[in-house]
């Protein structure tokens, strides 16, 4: 198994993505800690992950709270230490509204969110991580599309991926990685809600979609696609990748 004998924390694991990663990881072997808003919802991938053979813990943490990631950090890195963070929290953005009639504040709050979460949690964690000389701190980023009304969106994106590169330069040394994964988007499904002909339900759907026009292999990627590329870029098969962007938007922002 890719992580196994691992530890990883999951912020925001509530939620589709960081739910599926959730469940990726302690499928290839890691003992994952779920953090989040809800405990409710925690419980129930908490659950599933059980249900499945692997382990997993909860704890209801406000990201944007320091002190309180770096407690429950804290009291991780003690059971047993740190080895990979991935961030899946919402930045709580506003779409659909032209910048022009955009107020500022509400433009500017995802950015702040999103760079406030993530430098707590990158903090809280590597600290431990560099002490102990590995670790991988994970997000998903991005921000090079040019795409109208997405409000604070693609400045947020941006700024993440600023921020991991400025972390990945600071804790490198210390034999830390930190990169971001751009994917283009889901449609909203998974590996456990198959039809009885194999296929997914909205696949067929998505394939057609407006949202894979702009793909070269005209396929977005399920939830459990992205957390596979999680666990990928999570696992020592991916040690040589850091300050940088794992793109897998289907040649939708080419590089």
């Amino acid at each position: 198994m890719l992580l196994d004998n691992k530890t990883a924390i999951v912020y925001g694991a509530g939620g589709a993505i960081g739910s599926a990663v959730a469940r990726a990881y302690a499928r290839e072997g890691a003992e994952v800690h779920l953090a989040g808003r809800t405990r409710a919802t925690l419980e129930d991938v908490a659950q599933r992950i059980r249900q499945d053979g692997g382990v997993a813990h909860v704890a209801q943490v406000d990201v944007l709270d320091r002190a309180a990631v770096a407690r429950h950090a804290d009291g991780v890195a003690a059971s047993g230490g740190i080895d990979i963070c991935f961030n899946a929290t919402s930045n709580d953005d506003v779409q659909g509204t032209p910048l022009l009639a955009m107020p500022f504040e509400e433009f500017l709050w995802p950015v702040t969110k999103s760079v406030t979460a993530h430098f707590n949690i990158a903090v809280a964690a590597g600290r431990h991580m560099t002490e102990r000389g590995r670790g991988v701190i994970l997000v998903m980023a991005g921000g090079r599309e040019a795409i109208p009304r997405l409000g604070g969106s693609h400045v947020a994106w941006a700024a993440l991926a600023g921020l991991c590169r400025q972390l990945a330069a600071e804790f490198g040394p210390h034999g830390v990685r930190v990169s971001w994964l751009l994917s283009p988007g889901s449609p909203g499904y998974d590996e456990h809600d198959q039809r009885q002909d194999g296929t997914a339900p909205g696949e067929a759907e998505a394939a057609a979609a407006p949202g894979t026009a702009g793909l070269l292999v005209r396929h977005l990627p399920s939830y459990d696609e992205v957390a596979n590329i999680a666990a990928f870029a999570a696992s020592d098969w991916a040690r040589t990748i850091t300050a940088s962007e794992i793109n897998f938007t289907g040649g939708a922002v080419i590089d």
